[in-house]
């Protein structure tokens, strides 16, 4: 086992130190492992062949699912970048913190240490490549600049400019473009560019190959490296050769489309991008997909690339691997597109853990991203503060089996919802009051959600309830001293 780096003392550090010098110390003589911590943006399971896709095949994410724990009911705490990656870096539920949007969490909770700096804190080297907090996609990325980033969580931190939709190729907006006419144009636009070039003319393959340099300048030293890879989200741009399996797109198979499956859901319940809205016809929804699993195979083949930088290194055998995305993604269900809906595509994630020594297995239990910042702690012998809202879920590692919470908890902020999803039941109330509206699925009954049961006589009980575990919930995220407000 390689011995860490000395703790090397600044002012910077002074200031931004949210552990005692002697936890410190006591941390970093128990520290086992290095963390690689690699997240996608935008990405749902249901793209990823360790989770049972058949046309997208995953090769590098699989192999480190079949070496560590898959987690198939892992939930988000807000269902788009910012809320979502604050929350998992700061240890805090979005509205413990009021990060509901873009920013960083660092005004909201002072100098106490996010999840990377605890490691810095703890002599660690911490770094981070691309988007980890958050970062406008496309428009960060095209300028390559830090956006809503902290930098007190790093010891060096790196961004990966690229063309985005600008990129060589054959481009074609799928959305609001019923015609044909409108030429490839970017924002929160869905548009597939079929990209001449290779994989170092995007921001993903720039981020593989530094999180490669990284892992071999720093394999003498214990690290916490978070890399962050924009693909799937949109504009869905990849190489050339990542198109092939998918076409012609065609071949695509959209989700089920029920009639009138909106008529039971309120207004709010109705996602920001519909086929609907997006004016999005059949043959541009399969490309859509199609266009989608592209960027996901691209996305994959520069985690294969970490991955063999690690183990060149030697460093399999001493480094946690976990992959994750910030929230899921609508690839047509309900004729819902993207994220930000509350429902199971857009709140849950993928998430593997891969710790040396531990038996690969497959966890259903419920659990949140919050609980990634005291579990890694833990699992490296660090002290877990516990000021954090997350839960240690170590344990599940050895016996998938076990369960530290009834019910994942997340918000989408934009349309003041939330979401209470148990193992029966998925509860979603628009609004503290619930005055515009609320969703009850039986999930063991009707898992891909199709009936709202909220208005039925027969579960004004199982309402109730609910309306009461939400305002019991909000409230202790809002109320422990936490010293936030």
């Amino acid at each position: 086992m390689k011995i860490p780096f000395a703790l090397s003392l600044s002012l910077a550090w002074i200031a931004t130190a949210g552990s005692t010098l002697h936890a410190q110390a006591t941390a970093t003589e128990n520290t086992q492992f290095n963390v690689l911590f690699i997240i996608s943006d935008d990405l749902t399971a249901t793209a990823l062949s360790c989770y049972g896709n058949k046309v997208c095949r995953t090769p590098n994410i699989d192999a480190i699912a079949a070496r560590g724990t898959r987690f198939t009911r892992a939930y988000c705490q807000g269902t788009y970048c910012g809320p979502s990656r604050a929350s998992f870096m700061s240890g805090y539920y979005p509205h413990a913190t009021g990060v509901t949007g873009y920013k960083n969490p660092r005004a909201q909770i002072g100098d106490r240490a996010t999840w990377s700096q605890h490691f810095k804190n703890a002599g660690y080297y911490a770094a981070r490549v691309s988007k980890i907090y958050h970062m406008g996609v496309p428009g960060g990325i095209e300028k390559g600049d830090d956006q809503a980033d902290d930098e007190f969580s790093w010891t060096e931190r790196f961004n990966s400019q690229g063309p985005e939709w600008k990129a060589p190729g054959d481009g074609e907006t799928l959305e609001n473009n019923p015609d044909g006419k409108k030429p490839a144009v970017g924002g929160n636009t869905f548009v597939v560019v079929e990209a001449d070039g290779d994989d170092l003319v995007h921001s993903d393959g720039k981020t593989a190959a530094k999180a490669v340099e990284l892992i071999d300048k720093h394999k003498n030293e214990r690290f916490w490296l978070g890399v962050g890879f924009v693909r799937p989200h949109v504009p869905f741009v990849a190489p050339r050769k990542y198109y092939k399996p998918f076409l012609p797109y065609e071949k695509m198979v959209l989700p089920e489309k029920v009639e009138g499956d909106w008529d039971d859901i309120p207004k709010a319940g109705i996602n920001y991008k519909t086929s609907e809205n997006m004016k999005m016809n059949i043959r541009r929804q399969k490309k859509a997909v199609g266009g989608y699993y592209a960027s996901v195979a691209f996305m994959d083949a520069q985690v294969g690339k970490v991955m063999d930088a690690l183990d060149q290194a030697g460093l399999r055998d001493e480094t946690i691997v976990i992959f994750t995305s910030d929230h899921g993604y609508h690839l047509g269900e309900h004729d819902f597109w993207a994220k930000v809906s509350l429902r199971d595509e857009s709140s849950g994630v993928p998430l593997i853990i891969s710790v040396p020594g531990k038996k690969p297995a497959v966890c259903h239990s419920l659990t949140e991203l919050l609980d990634l910042y005291p579990t890694i702690s833990s699992l490296c012998g660090l002290e877990i503060p516990s000021r954090l809202q997350g839960k240690d879920i170590s344990r599940m590692l050895d016996d998938p089996d076990y369960e530290v919470r009834d019910a994942a908890f997340s918000v989408a902020p934009s349309r003041k919802g939330f979401l209470l999803r148990e193992d029966k039941w998925a509860y979603i109330q628009y609004g503290e009051d619930a005055s515009a509206g609320i969703e009850l699925f039986n999930v063991k009954k009707d898992p891909e959600q199709y009936t709202n049961l909220a208005e039925d006589p027969g579960h004004v009980a199982v309402v109730d309830e609910f309306k009461a575990k939400l305002a019991a919930k909000l409230r202790e995220i809002r109320d422990n001293d936490l010293g936030l407000n």
